[in-house]
């Protein structure tokens, strides 16, 4: 049956308004979205107990019996029923405290039940709260009686009689109705190549599974899948862009990239930057349109190496611009790059949206001309009354916290597109970076510039505080300054606010001598600009913050970092705050304050932070930790695709095996014409219907 367009409202206990719930919460539209609903987990429904084996320790009890007596007891709100169990010998006691009027009605004393669920112990007997409970004669065939399937719904589901179990029987009569086949996803070579199950049995044995080895087999086969097709999807459209666009050509190295590098450089360039840009410098010489992610920790030195490819640009007759997610961020690279600049009468300006109209105006004719070579600024970048005359190279600071459509605009600017160079300081995890960022080529700046200390990382408890002020004494008054940061998981949260109100009065109580300043997402810009402004020129010694500073402000003389309740962070974020220090000579210090009493994976974070400065390895564990949804950035842009099944912590090997076998058909075969390739076209073109296009944004 081709099942793959069919709406959803039509099926057996569906109907309109379930089926616009599906759609709404989980994007569930036709049957092919429903059966690629996959189970997050599995209950094994073979085994039915008696009452006497019952164990507090037992995660779930299955057991065949009848209701002997139903008993509500309180009042009102309080109201909650009682049943009875018994399996013939002992007997349970069954608890509801809602729906109490739905449960008299549907079940009857002395009538043949199977009950499943968590038990537990009260007032030394054992109960079971709200149970399923199933009429014996309704039991799924013994052969689905194994592993049970759990679907993840949401509360609004929930609350229009769509939980897992309701799910589950709606999915049930599909898988049953598919052995008549569903037409084959993966072509027939790459089946037999890798030993795959057919898709007919991967559905079946995903959703309903005659044991653990079949499920395994089909698991096995929709990741590898799900993981192919995303790395065919983003190499067919990076090879569709090579053929279709042609890069601007940087042939010559000129007077302003040799005049900086003779006499502006800073410090000598590290190993790490020259290879860099020499894979810039062999890219803008290609004649191939230039799409490079450069990945470095905070401090490696990658605004240097993107302004020395914007000075390529330049003396190639070319403009650059360079986009950041913040004003603090942009501001702070038009500074640093101007500073770096000096006298060399290379025209810089910024563009934010604080720019004043009168200067907008100057600034708008001088891009139109040609006469400005380099433009910074933040989302205003995009708007439409920003032309440049020649644009040959974007970079764009923190990719992912822009959106796939404001960063398209940038590629419009020209006929041709300008080469495209994008940078993170947060470090990628491989098979992230792979599927994130799979359709652009990598550079990695893992050395830090010369002079720089790594930093120490401690973690204390909250006892130490006395020894953590005489540490914050010395250190102010050896002349460096200190940041304080608090967790601000959300700006409107006000314990958290207070938190950090009541963190700001205990440090200006305890060093009265010293200047302190706050900063957090409430504060109005023009104040948030104001005292960070307090902390850079040095007027303050102390810093009270929320993440607010995790990106952006720039203070080599910093030296120290305490995080207040550290436990509250993800790894990704607490490295990001601790490389606000370590950006001068001095010896910098991150101090990680906690409670004492820690879950293990929090004390994991801490001893990883603690044993390394390396962003790489902390992402790498980040990843393992928390799984790519919640990693810094992702949450905010997605991956292309959303993964229904594979899991970039764990499937990386897969993922890998995926990107090389779709790396090699597409060398053979980039169009994907050969008759045994068709397939992956009509699955490609399934994948893209609801997708932006790819091939141009990278």
């Amino acid at each position: 049956m081709d099942f793959s367009m069919q709406d959803i409202k039509y099926l057996p206990g569906v109907g309109p308004k379930k089926a616009e719930l599906f759609a709404k919460e989980l994007g569930i539209r036709s049957v092919e979205d429903l059966l690629r609903h996959y189970p997050y987990k599995y209950v094994d429904r073979s085994r039915f107990y008696y009452l006497h084996e019952i164990n507090i320790n037992m995660p779930f009890i299955q057991v065949k019996g009848h209701i002997l007596k139903f008993e509500k007891i309180g009042e009102g709100h309080n109201m909650r029923l009682s049943a009875i169990f018994t399996d013939g010998k002992e007997t349970i006691e069954l608890v509801w405290f809602k729906g109490i009027k739905f449960v008299i009605e549907k079940y009857k004393t002395g009538i043949e039940y199977v009950i499943f669920g968590k038990p537990a112990f009260f007032n030394g007997k054992y109960n079971i709260v709200h149970p399923d409970i199933e009429l014996i004669s309704q039991l799924p065939p013994a052969e689905m009686m194994g592993l049970q399937p759990y679907y993840n719904t949401t509360e609004k589901m929930k609350s229009g009689f769509l939980n897992s179990k309701i799910v589950q029987k709606i999915i049930l009569p599909l898988v049953q109705n598919l052995k008549n086949g569903v037409p084959e996803s993966l072509p027939a070579h790459i089946l037999k190549r890798f030993a795959l199950m057919n898709l007919t049995d991967s559905l079946i044995n995903v959703h309903f599974p005659k044991n653990a080895n079949a499920l395994n087999k089909a698991r096995q086969r929709l990741k590898f899948e799900e993981l192919f097709y995303i790395q065919l999807s983003i190499l067919q459209q990076t090879k569709w862009r090579e053929q279709n666009f042609k890069g601007f050509i940087f042939s010559r190295i000129g007077d302003n990239f040799n005049a900086f590098f003779k006499t502006y450089l800073p410090f000598e360039l590290t190993g790490a930057q020259k290879k860099v840009l020499r894979e810039i410098r062999i890219d803008v010489g290609s004649g191939k349109q230039m799409n490079r992610l450069l990945q470095g920790d905070v401090g490696s030195g990658k605004t240097l190496v993107a302004l020395m490819a914007m000075l390529m640009a330049i003396d190639n007759g070319y403009q650059a611009t360079l986009m950041a997610p913040t004003e603090i961020l942009a501001n702070q690279h038009f500074e640093t790059i101007r500073e770096f600049l000096g006298d060399m009468g290379v025209n810089v300006a910024l563009l934010t949206g604080s720019t004043r109209p009168k200067v907008r105006e100057v600034l708008h004719e001088k891009l139109r001309s040609g006469e400005l070579n380099i433009l910074i600024g933040t989302h205003a970048l995009i708007e439409e009354v920003v032309q440049y005359a020649n644009l040959g190279l974007v970079v764009i600071d923190e990719q992912h916290r822009f959106g796939v459509e404001q960063r398209s605009k940038l590629w419009k600017k020209n006929v041709q597109p300008p080469h495209i160079l994008v940078m993170t300081a947060t470090p990628i995890p491989r098979t992230l970076a792979m599927t994130l960022y799979g359709d652009l080529s990598v550079s990695v700046i893992d050395e830090l510039p010369p002079g720089r200390k790594p930093i120490q990382t401690f973690h204390y408890y909250q006892s130490k505080r006395q020894s953590l002020n005489q540490f914050i004494a010395k250190q102010v008054q050896a002349g460096r300054q200190i940041y304080i940061v608090y967790p601000l998981i959300q700006e409107s949260e006000k314990m958290d606010l207070q938190d950090l109100e009541n963190g700001y009065n205990y440090i200006c109580e305890t060093f009265p001598g010293y200047k302190v300043c706050k900063v957090h997402g409430k504060l109005k810009a023009a104040e948030k600009d104001f005292q960070m402004q307090k902390f850079v020129t040095g007027e303050a010694q102390i810093m009270v913050a929320t993440t607010v500073i995790e990106v952006g402000v720039n203070v080599p003389n910093a030296s120290v970092m305490i995080i207040e309740n550290a436990e509250r962070f993800g790894l990704s974020q607490l490295h990001q705050l601790r490389g606000r220090v370590g950006r001068g000579a001095d010896q910098s210090y991150c101090i990680l304050l906690t409670g004492f009493k820690l879950a293990a994976e929090t004390r994991k974070r801490m001893d990883i932070l603690v044993r390394t400065n390396d962003g790489f390895e902390i992402s790498e564990a980040d990843l393992q930790l928390r799984g790519p949804g919640d990693l810094e950035g992702t949450m905010q842009s997605g991956l292309p695709f959303e993964l229904k099944i594979a899991n970039l912590a764990q499937d990386g090997k897969m993922l890998e095996i995926a990107r090389r076998v779709a790396m090699e058909i597409l060398d053979e075969d980039p169009q994907l014409q050969k008759p045994e390739n068709h397939i992956m076209n009509v699955q490609l073109r399934k994948l893209k219907t609801n997708k932006l296009n790819w091939g141009v944004i990278s």
